[in-house]
């Protein structure tokens, strides 16, 4: 899915809070053209920037907590590094973000990232979206990480179930649920 250049007018933006609320807002364009229901918690002091309601069927309509991240900073080469840090500069903790969504404004390109991939222990990440071995490449407009449905359907027989069936079994048995 590419973008108009002109939606990239927030990295003109000077100041980091002011890119910051632009890229949180971008993100939640997005995700809505997507048909994702993102919601936006009130004020500035919330853990996480945009909940995603998960589709998974096991979530029960649980709320995916996204932190929004973005990046004009680049590195020699094609490269891109941005801080991963949280409120008053300290590292993010595990149950308070689900997912990071990370914007490099410059070639407009988002990566979804699971809090387990970066862990706890990144504090300064590095992407090299034209380079062969990027660590994070897998993340790239991975979207579906978001909005998978996560339904699986499995089946299974047991020989008295398939005994009932071809009329062959016991008449007097019957099915039981385990």
């Amino acid at each position: 899915m590419r973008r108009k250049a002109d939606r990239m007018a927030g990295g003109k933006l000077k100041d980091c809070k002011e890119r910051g609320e632009w890229a949180e807002l971008y993100f939640m364009m997005l995700a809505a053209g997507q048909a994702m229901k993102v919601s936006k918690p009130y004020g500035d002091s919330g853990r996480y920037d945009v909940g995603v309601e998960s589709r998974k069927v096991d979530d029960n309509g649980r709320v995916l907590r996204v932190q929004v991240k973005s990046t004009i900073y680049k590195r020699r080469g094609d490269g891109y590094s941005l801080n991963v840090m949280g409120p008053r500069r300290q590292k993010y903790q595990p149950g308070t973000v689900d997912f990071f969504a990370i914007l490099l404004i410059p070639v407009d390109d988002w990566y979804i990232i699971p809090f387990e991939v970066m862990g706890r222990t990144n504090s300064s990440i590095h992407f090299t979206p034209k380079g062969k071995r990027q660590k994070y490449g897998e993340y790239r407009e991975a979207w579906h990480l978001l909005k998978d449905t996560g339904l699986t359907i499995q089946a299974c027989a047991d020989e008295e179930w398939e005994q009932l069936e071809r009329g062959t079994g016991n008449q007097g048995s019957s099915v039981r649920s385990e």
